[in-house]
């Protein structure tokens, strides 16, 4: 998936799905998106580093507006 693609709550409950969150359905997407990302075994920065420079990050278009 590009960078610049438009993550959907749907897109991000089925990530959840695949990595065993629990009650992706109820979460909002900015903590779904943290779940995620630790489940994956990353630090859950997303929103959370201004000027980051991690690259390639699946969540950096609507992290940072790419």
């Amino acid at each position: 998936m590009a960078a610049t693609t438009k993550l959907t709550k749907k897109t991000l409950t089925d990530m959840a799905r695949n990595l065993a969150i629990k009650n992706a359905a109820k979460t909002r997407k900015e903590e779904l998106i943290h779940a995620i990302q630790i489940a994956e075994g990353n630090n859950s920065c997303f929103r959370r580093i201004p000027n980051c420079a991690i690259s390639p990050c699946l969540f950096r278009g609507e992290c940072i507006g790419d």
